[in-house]
């Protein structure tokens, strides 16, 4: 199972989804989609913004659990 960790990383720097949101330039319905994890399909485009703008890898922000 793939989750993402979105929620444990904005927690780790402090920073909020609507910040996320701004930094990105993606939209916050997005951007929560992503910290809840209703996300069926990960877009690349949508994970590349995410992580340039916090600055780590995707591997930061996804684990995968069997």
């Amino acid at each position: 199972m793939i989750r993402l960790t979105l929620d444990k990383a904005l927690n780790r720097l402090n920073i909020s989804r609507y910040e996320l949101s701004k930094r990105t330039g993606i939209q916050y319905q997005i951007i929560d989609n992503y910290y809840k994890n209703k996300v069926i399909r990960y877009d690349s485009y949508v994970l590349d913004r995410i992580c340039d703008a916090l600055q780590c890898d995707v591997c930061d922000i996804i684990e995968h659990k069997s």
